[in-house]
Order: structure tokens, then C-alpha cells, then sequence
């Protein structure tokens, strides 16, 4: 299973998020951020558009989530370096153990800046 996570702000669009799941060059089996952004309209459109699930992740879920890039705003404000890349691990490997996903694209940011996204996928044991 493949899993693309996002990080947004608040005002970026459907096309924002679009590009940014471009960027990862590939197609994923679902979708997922945190809740408040899963809620956002421009993620919901997108999962239809798609077809794809969307997975809402709490903010606790992805604390700790060792991640290969690293944002100081992202880490001080979220414990870890990555919304997209830790909401992409975590929910690659809902239902298993740690060190059962890994990442395949890391996180990506449109030009604009509006998205980032990145792609993890679950490690079958």
C-alpha cells in the first residue's frame, strides 16, 4: 500500500495539492493528513477526484515520526520534521508495528509553496 501525505496552508487549492502529488511521481492507494487538514476542502476534492481514501491522522499520532527532511517550524510545533512525511509513514503502516513503512519519495514542495507531499509505502512483514 502506498500512501501520499500532506502538509498545506490554509489557502492552497485543489491544483495546489494536485501539483504537489506530482511532484511525488507516483499514484497512491490513499491519501492522509492530519484532521484539521483532512477536513479542508482542497484534500476532500482531491480524494474524490482521485477516488482515493483519506486518512485523518491526530496530531499525536505523528509525533516522534523520525522523518528525512526537517523543518525547525514543522519540529517545534509538531515533534516531528515533516507533516507529510511522518502522515505518510504512519498511515502506510496503520495496523502494524514501527519500522513497517518507509518512504519513497520525501517530502516535496510546490513552487509556490502552498503543498508539500510525500510517499511512503508499507513493508509487508
Amino acid at each position: 500500500m502506498r500512501v501520499a501525505g500532506f502538509g498545506f496552508r490554509a489557502e492552497a487549492t485543489v491544483a495546489d495539492l494536485r501539483n504537489a502529488l506530482a511532484l511525488t511521481g507516483a499514484r497512491p492507494d490513499a491519501l492522509a493528513s492530519l484532521t484539521a487538514k483532512a477536513a479542508a476542502p482542497a484534500l476532500q476534492n482531491l480524494a474524490q477526484e482521485l477516488a482515493l481514501p483519506l486518512i485523518a491522522l491526530q496530531e499525536e499520532d505523528i509525533v516522534g515520526e523520525q522523518t528525512l527532511t526537517c523543518s525547525p517550524r514543522i519540529k517545534s510545533r509538531f515533534g516531528t520534521g515533516s507533516v507529510a512525511e511522518a502522515c505518510a509513514l504512519v498511515a502506510a503502516r496503520q495496523g502494524l508495528g514501527p519500522q513497517r513503512s518507509r518512504l519513497i519519495t520525501p517530502r516535496v514542495t510546490t513552487a509556490d509553496g502552498m503543498a508539500t507531499a510525500a510517499l511512503a509505502e508499507r513493508l509487508e512483514p
